[in-house]
């Protein structure tokens, strides 16, 4: 075994970790180590065969794998140690990594480690649907990666679950390369992703029904057909595939098994307003930190929490034991869920992010030490961003809590 030290390690290739690792090199930082397990960067933006990608980054748009080779073409320009093939078995206390490779287990420490591991797509099993197992049941991203790396399309007919925003991205590919989807539906009530976008399966000819959830996968060699339930209506929809999307989870299974502190609402590492975990060698972006955001959005974040990472490397500042921000249901997750008095680094989350789990009418407040000090009354819809500039009284606070008020 190994032994090797970088001022500091990233772990994960996408956007997030890609950008935080130019930050700090412009911001002087010496060594930088980044671990990626795949063969290429760009993380899951390189299984996307569209666009845009790169726009605010770059100035010009890429689809999915052009954004990537520039990822790897700043990576090699800044002078970063990118590793490619490795993944990272454990993480310690002090910033010792065990790490796996072709060449077998080597430890590697930091004075400070990123995690930007990014999100993953909760599969069938997850999702506990039931019936036989048949060829031909995907995600997003598995389909992509079909289309991407092996130019091979899964299926023809397929039935689509979800209406997030990736959904659109599935819906597209489909089309792109020869396949009518017989249907999306969509579990809850409304669609997840916004006006316009949620019109798209209908401009496009594909019924879009709400409510509606697979009850059975029916198929001996593939997918042949599946049980679906609208309301109280129970029918079969005949397709040759099903591809859920969307219903991403922060992959935060690093945090979980090492012991350091998972935040139960956004299900992704606790940080705070630097994107410093409770263990302050340890710092988290991207969407790891809540699912899920766009590549670009992921960018950016890195490129901010990499800026704090740099001043507080070199200047050798962590504050004090931090705040946990409270939040009441139906109130999803807020990040950053935790505050440090005691630091003020650039970059970082300037904002308060939030999501609620379902949809709810009435008033999103704030509260700082008992005292309300930010209202907004509307109507929620569930998934959907929501920021909320984060008053600088809460840098010393000892309670922050965001409530709601319903209505009807």
């Amino acid at each position: 075994m190994t032994h090797s030290s970088s001022d500091v390690i990233i772990i994960g290739g996408g956007p997030s970790g890609v950008a935080a690792a130019i930050a700090m090199r412009k911001a002087g930082v010496g060594k930088i180590t980044l671990l990626e397990r795949e063969q290429h960067l760009g993380g899951a933006t390189r299984h996307c065969s569209h666009s845009p990608f790169g726009m605010l980054e770059f100035g010009r748009v890429y689809i999915g794998s052009a954004y990537g080779k520039r990822l790897e073409m700043e990576a090699e320009r800044y002078d970063i140690d990118v590793r490619y093939g490795h993944s990272v078995a454990s993480l310690g206390e002090d910033g010792r990594l065990l790490v796996s490779s072709h060449t077998g287990l080597e430890t590697l420490a930091a004075k400070r480690v990123l995690v930007t591991t990014g999100v993953r797509e909760t599969t069938r099993a997850a999702r506990m649907v039931t019936g036989d197992r048949p060829v031909g049941v995907v995600t997003t991203g598995s389909l992509q990666s079909y289309v991407a790396f092996h130019n091979l399309m899964p299926f023809r007919r397929p039935v689509i679950v979800g209406s997030e925003l990736v959904t659109l991205s599935a819906i597209w590919t489909c089309l792109s390369h020869g396949a009518r989807p017989v249907a999306v539906l969509e579990p809850g009530p409304h669609a997840l992703v916004g006006a316009p976008l949620n019109w798209f399966p209908s401009m496009m000819g594909i019924p879009f029904h709400r409510n509606a959830e697979i009850i059975d996968i029916l198929g001996a060699g593939r997918v042949e057909s599946v049980k679906i339930k609208r309301g109280d209506v129970i029918e079969t929809l005949e397709c040759d595939g099903v591809l859920f999307s969307g219903q991403f989870t922060p992959e935060a299974s690093l945090f979980q098994t090492s012991g350091l502190n998972v935040n139960w609402g956004s299900g992704g590492p606790a940080v705070d307003q630097d994107g410093r975990c409770e263990n302050p060698i340890y710092f988290a972006a991207g969407n790891v930190l809540r699912a899920v955001e766009t590549g670009g959005w992921a960018f950016r974040e890195g490129r901010s929490v990499g800026m704090a990472i740099a001043s507080d490397i070199l200047g050798d500042v962590s504050g004090t034991a931090p705040v946990k921000v409270t939040y009441d249901q139906p109130i999803k997750l807020v990040v950053p869920n935790l505050i440090r008095s005691g630091t003020s680094l650039p970059g970082g989350l300037k904002d308060f992010q939030l999501r609620f789990a379902r949809y709810a009418k009435g008033t999103l407040f704030l509260t700082v030490d008992g005292r309300e000090v930010w209202q907004r009354r509307g109507t929620w819809h569930p998934e959907k961003r929501i920021t909320v500039t984060r008053p600088d009284k809460t840098r010393s606070a000892e309670n922050i809590h965001f409530g709601f008020r319903g209505e009807g």
